[in-house]
């Protein structure tokens, strides 16, 4: 089958299988072609710098990854991110801390729907980006180049319904990610939510985030960094050579996956953190269908090791929403 087919038909699946509801779908922004050449190039001016630029990439792989970036992750966070989020706590006026908003196509689907958003991001590339993405869909939303670290004092005072960690705890250290779940939730008020979105289970057998490598996320660093020369990916598997403080950094900050220990150390033991939902809880069958056979079988190995613990914490990818008490 050809890409020119295989595309419309993974579209298609999605559309039935995670169909958006009425409500949410009839605040969509839509933009033209013109609209859109104005993020690409905003993309590749402001993003595509660096190590991520255009030349690590063979052309088929940067067009998949600009057609991301451009487009297919604004469709996913409309098509399951928002509705999922929705459901815990309608949107529309709703204050949002987004922390890691990157280029922009979270803090658009969010802001679309009426939320009040401030989007923090530590890349000053992506946020450009961000800024010409919410301009292009003409969404209200406050950027800030803020780390998750600092926070606290930035916002002293501020009241937020949720606050959000939008795929970026597994590219914090350690010190960082303890530092900012503490903080996010001596920051919420009572019943405000603490979310988690598209963060990568250290637990899991395979990581499908930056190596696509089996067992990777359970090597210590060093011998991960050694190892990343035979991941599939790319414009992963050249990337690091000699292990040194800054290379080392900058291969931790790739990502090397999140699990509910950080929980138990930042805030208190998962098992007694009040998990209003997960992607998985909320989806149920539509969820459980788009995993391999495998994928059910470790989650229920999981499910054995960690009685009692919610389900949230042992899928592939942490999605989950806590309500503080």
């Amino acid at each position: 089958m050809t890409a020119s087919i295989r595309e419309p038909l993974r579209r298609l699946g999605k559309s039935l299988l995670f169909p958006i509801p009425r409500h949410l779908a009839q605040r969509h922004i839509q933009r033209d072609s013109e609209g859109l050449l104005v993020i690409e190039e905003s993309l590749k001016r402001n993003y595509y710098t660096g190590w991520r630029e255009e030349t690590r990439y063979s052309g088929e792989r940067f067009r998949v990854d600009l057609q991301a970036h451009v487009h297919d992750r604004l469709d996913a966070d409309r098509r399951r991110v928002v509705p999922w989020l929705d459901a815990a706590r309608p949107l529309r006026g709703a204050r949002v801390l987004e922390i890691g908003c990157g280029t922009g196509s979270s803090t658009v689907a969010l802001g679309e729907q009426g939320a009040q958003v401030i989007g923090i991001d530590v890349d000053e590339g992506a946020l450009r980006v961000a800024e010409d993405r919410c301009r292009v869909y003409g969404v209200q939303a406050e950027l800030e180049a803020v780390n998750a670290v600092n926070m606290a004092s930035v916002y002293r005072g501020a009241a937020f319904d949720l606050i959000i960690f939008f795929a970026c705890l597994e590219h914090m250290t350690l010190p960082e990610r303890l530092a900012a779940l503490r903080d996010a939730w001596e920051m919420l008020p009572k019943d405000g939510l603490l979310v988690v979105v598209e963060t990568p289970n250290r637990l899991w057998y395979r990581d499908l985030h930056t190596s696509m490598l089996p067992f990777f996320h359970w090597l210590p660093d060093e011998l991960a960094f050694q190892y990343a020369r035979f991941s599939p990916r790319e414009n992963y598997a050249t990337l690091y050579g000699q292990y040194d403080a800054d290379s080392a950094e900058h291969f931790m900050r790739r990502g090397r996956g999140v699990s509910f220990h950080e929980f138990d150390l930042a805030i208190k033991p998962a098992r007694d953190l009040r998990v209003v939902s997960s992607l998985s809880s909320f989806e149920g069958l539509r969820y459980s269908v788009t995993r391999s056979g495998l994928d059910r079988a470790y989650k229920s190995l999981l499910r054995r090791v960690y009685p009692g613990i919610h389900e949230g914490f042992l899928d592939v990818s942490l999605y989950l929403i806590v309500r503080k008490d």
